[in-house]
């Protein structure tokens, strides 16, 4: 059977506008498939999809009874990503539902490369052949053994001891509630959409940008590096001790615990490139070890020993419990230094979302796995703290000889239960709560298995510290945050392994191994994390704050107000542990802040930070309607008429020059011709790549004069946020544009301020070829060579020189504050202000200080002000090259008759006639442009008046003919008109 193609006609049924009528390749249309239920897609292998009906695969479907390529709601069109299949669907544009129907057939367009068969398995197998972990293995197991650290079994006693039960119960609950309420948070970012790789940079960076995420997200990896190195080299430093207690070191403590550090990484490194799925065997072999010596502990709490009582274990007793129920700190010690001792246990809440791109689903395994693992782990750590305050006393001797006799007054918990330890309180004693740190192993019922609790603890921490490193790393380098290393983006086998990513951590790990002096680094890492866990609570904060109609997460157990409180929470807990730490951390953020938001990534992930700003700028624009204009706030926001932003980058550079972070500057572009959304697209980027704050507003229109003056200069704009100032470059060939002059017409009716650029070479560069396309551009004539340096010489510094203001006429001040604006600029700061104003010979003195004093007034410095007092002496030279300037465009009503002439003029309004030329002021345009090259030939920049013509008198020949005389063989010039209101003021 040959390929069968649809096609769309018109129909003649009532019911419908349109048929699909499915044709073969080279035959006519059949009618009678109209009749189909459903219409789908098939691929053609190009990129395009064809419309057929048939049944398998159905996408577009009979909607209300109607045939149509309008498409059912499906999951696939919301895809960033491609479909299962290879090929992401996408609905059909509202031009082909909407636009006239064509005789063609209808293709409706891809975004990917050909698709495969439905009966292909090739993406389904790669897929399913990755190793994806539920909530259980991935969350919960990986989140308790990193909770569950050394801290439980060599720290937790001490702890007691010094804090008591009761504030120890306290530390606790306040570790808990820090955590708890960054779990809420985790699970709110994580529910709301789809959850890839990356861990705590992905839900930062997703949610506040990436400049927040950026700066976590390096020091969160950096941080998960070196935290391998901390719990490997206190694995070491066990299996030294134990080395030493049977003089089995190999050469000395130092040098054994980096060569056992450095064997132990390297077998930890042997699992984790094995791949996820024996990371996570390894990870439940560890999980038992650590759940037998947990429940070692407590079972050995209820079988008290004779021969362990003298070091400090009883059993149970109400009196140890109410002894130990309060505070005893020593050595200095308060609550808040031992809480900074036990807080660190209380982080890797986040070991589970770190390899959220590892799970099956991360939105419902991140928010269970985590809280779960906070409420067990929080319990656990109670249950340790009361039992082992219960049962154990402070101090003792660990002598069997130290019992009760009559002749001593004895008080303690120790004395009810037959021991006298009171020598303690003169220092010495080894063993009991403040004084053993493996007074666990002493109450357990197995010892060993303590140790081995131990070594679980402190390598499962190792081991997922080991793999959440590179998966958040190389989840921030396919973002392409920091060039340079993208190198370590790279995934390998079927679940993407970040395998340089692994080595990379490796190196770093074995490096502070080797250093085997950690105690200078782990507050900084503890640190690290806690900024992570303030930022994610303040994302949710910021996300709720915004209101966006996109924060919508599943999970609704959350608050702003307590993630904020979480925030703040997480931040004094960073100085309570170690301020210079906190202090260090906080600038290192601040800095990799300050470098992600200069080099601005071109990533666009939704973020709060948008939604906020709009919400922001929504208010203040609103805030700004309601108040009146005032002269002291004026500024120029300008509506340049640049067509593209790339053709014309001198006039942009210019104005953006006197506007950049002072008012607004609009791009304004009339098009005749509809263009595809992309050329938007295009244009903003190249103002973003060039630095040129501005918006670019097209509009389309058939009539250019109309557009103008209704979608331009009426339309555009918001509030107090519309252009006041029109912009635009002088033509050379104004000979053929009539309507320059009817812009400006149309801008001085709407009372706008009117700019007009003029360069000798020209301005407009859009007919040379490969520009902003490619650096390799085709041999250029000379006038090109010229126009292309030209182009570009407001780009760069302007050197020593003057900025000329020929301030002929009061228009309320632009001539003058433009000028002003520009010399407050790096670029143009080196030159100086002088000002050229017309006066009578007899008044030059008394014109200058009149000027003196309002320049002084307005506070604006200046080197010079000159007094014209010629103006009106002009050569005859410079008049006859005017007479053959307008020569062309005359009327020469004296050789036709009335009737003609009058004729000529209804036809052709913009001819001059010889009244014109009598009445108006000719000569001065002529000798204005004499002075201006006898004053101001080597200016930098010349602004002067632009001069008036009043409506229905003065024809547009005329008009462009003085502009053109005005501003002829001239430094950069600028034609300026204000609206001749006020727009300088001396009064405070």
């Amino acid at each position: 059977m040959s390929e069968r193609k649809p096609s769309l006609r018109a129909g003649g049924s009532a019911q419908s506008r349109f048929q699909v009528d499915v044709v073969t390749e080279g035959s006519s249309a059949a009618p009678d498939t109209a009749k189909s239920d459903s219409v789908s897609l098939h691929s053609t292998g190009t990129g395009q999809t064809h419309i057929s009906d048939s049944h398998s695969n159905t996408y577009y479907m009979r909607t209300f009874g109607h045939n149509t390529i309008d498409a059912v709601p499906n999951i696939e069109f919301y895809r960033q990503t491609a479909a299962p299949f290879g090929e992401k669907l996408t609905r059909p544009s509202l031009s082909e539902l909407h636009d006239e129907l064509d005789k063609t057939p209808i293709f409706i367009k891809t975004n990917s490369t050909p698709l495969l068969s439905p009966r292909s398995t090739g993406t389904l197998e790669a897929k399913g052949g990755a190793v994806k972990f539920g909530w259980v293995k991935g969350v919960l197991v990986r989140c308790m053994l990193n909770i569950w650290g050394v801290m439980l079994f060599i720290r937790m006693s001490w702890i007691v001891g010094q804090a008591g039960i009761g504030l120890t119960i306290a530390i606790i609950l306040m570790a808990t509630l820090v955590t708890t309420i960054t779990g809420l948070s985790t699970s709110a970012i994580a529910t709301n959409g789809f959850v890839r790789g990356g861990g705590a940079y992905y839900l930062i960076s997703r949610s506040l940008g990436p400049e927040f995420g950026g700066s976590i997200g390096l020091i969160f990896a950096f941080a998960n590096a070196v935290a391998v190195a901390m719990y490997v080299v206190g694995f070491a430093e066990t299996v030294v001790e134990m080395l030493s207690d049977v003089d089995a070191l190999m050469t000395d403590e130092l040098n054994d615990i980096r060569i056992v550090g450095t064997l132990t990484v390297i077998l930890l490194l042997g699992i984790s490139v094995a791949g996820m799925e024996w990371e996570a065997k390894a990870q439940i072999v560890l999980l038992v070890i650590l759940l037998a010596a947990i429940a070692n502990y407590f079972l050995g709490t209820f079988i008290p020993v004779d021969n362990k009582e003298p070091k400090g274990f009883f059993g149970y007793h109400t009196a140890i419990l109410f002894e130990n129920f309060g505070p005893d700190f020593r050595e200095e010690e308060t609550f808040f230094s031992v809480f900074a001792i036990f807080f660190p246990a209380a982080t890797g809440i986040l070991a589970g979302a770190n390899i959220s791109g590892d799970l099956a689903d991360p939105q419902s395994a991140i928010p269970i796995g985590t809280l779960l693992a906070i409420l067990v782990t929080g319990l656990t750590y109670v249950a340790v703290a009361v039992s082992a305050g219960s049962c154990i006393v402070r101090d003792a001797t660990g002598d069997h000889n130290d019992t009760v006799s009559d002749t001593v007054n004895c008080t303690d918990a120790a004395c009810t239960l037959g021991y006298d330890f009171s020598i303690c309180k003169e220092g010495g004693c080894q063993y009991g709560l403040m004084n053993d740190f493996q007074v666990m192993s002493l109450v357990s019922y197995f010892g060993p298995l303590i140790t081995a609790g131990i070594f679980s603890a402190t390598l499962s921490s190792a081991l997922a510290s080991l793999v959440s490193a590179p998966k958040v790393f190389q989840a921030l380098c396919k973002d392409n945050i920091y060039p340079g290393l993208g190198i370590f983006a790279k995934g390998y086998g079927k679940n993407n392994e970040p395998l340089r990513g692994y080595v990379l951590t490796f190196c770093i790990g074995l490096a502070f191994i080797l250093i085997a002096e950690l105690n200078i680094i782990a507050p900084i890492i503890s640190n690290f994390f806690l900024a992570s866990y303030a930022l994610i609570n303040f994302s949710v904060f910021h996300a709720s704050l915004a209101n966006s109609p996109g924060w919508r997460p599943s999970f609704k157990y959350y608050n702003m107000w307590v993630s904020l409180a979480g925030a703040v929470l997480c931040c004094v807990v960073m100085f309570v542990i170690n301020w210079w730490a906190a202090l260090v951390t906080l600038l290192i953020i601040l800095a990799l802040y300050i470098y992600v938001g200069y080099k601005k990534p071109d990533v666009n992930w939704g973020s709060s930070t948008q939604a906020l700003i709009y919400n922001q700028a929504l208010t203040h624009c609103l805030n700004l309607s309601s108040v009146e204009d005032h002269v002291k706030n004026f500024r120029p926001q300008c509506l340049v008429l640049a067509g593209y932003p790339n053709s014309r980058p001198a006039l942009l550079q210019l104005v953006h020059s006197f506007t950049k972070n002072v008012s607004l500057m609009v791009c304004g572009h009339v098009r005749t011709v509809r263009t595809a959304l992309s050329d938007y697209v295009r244009c903003r980027r190249w103002l973003i790549k060039k630095r040129i704050k501005a918006f670019y507003s097209p509009v389309f229109a058939d009539n250019l004069r109309f557009s103008m003056m209704t979608s331009l200069l009426q339309a555009v704009g918001l509030g107090r946020l519309k252009p006041n100032t029109l912009v635009m470059g002088f033509k050379n060939n104004w000979m053929t544009q009539s309507f320059v002059v009817k812009r400006c017409s149309d801008a001085f009716d709407l009372q706008f301020g009117v700019v007009i650029l003029r360069l000798m070479d020209g301005l407009d560069i859009s007919h040379i070829p490969g520009q902003g396309t490619s650096k390799f551009l085709l041999p250029l004539s000379l006038t090109d060579q010229r126009l292309l340096e030209s182009s570009q010489m407001f780009k760069k510094k302007q050197g020593k020189g003057t900025i000329d203001v020929w301030w002929l006429f009061d228009d309320g001040g632009l001539t003058l504050l433009i000028p002003y604006l520009l010399t407050n600029r790096s670029k143009w700061g080196d030159c100086r202000i002088r000002v050229f104003i017309g006066g009578k010979i007899n008044r030059i003195d008394h014109d200058r200080r009149a000027m003196a004093t309002l320049l002084s007034r307005f506070r604006i410095d200046f080197s010079d002000i000159n007094v014209l007092g010629d103006i009106n002496c002009f050569c005859c030279d410079s008049k006859l090259s005017f007479k053959e300037l307008i020569e062309p465009y005359r009327l020469k009503e004296d050789d036709m008759e009335q009737e003609a002439a009058e004729r000529l003029k209804a036809q052709e309004p913009w001819r001059i006639t010889d009244n014109e030329l009598e009445l108006y002021k000719t000569n001065r345009q002529i000798r204005l442009n004499e002075l201006l090259k006898e004053h101001s030939s080597s200016a930098k920049l010349i602004v002067v008046s632009m001069p008036l013509a009043r409506k229905g008198t003065v024809s547009s020949a005329l008009y462009m003919c003085w502009l053109e005389t005005l501003s002829k063989d001239l430094p950069p010039l600028l034609l300026v008109r204000g609206n001749h209101q006020s727009v300088l003021t001396f009064y405070s």
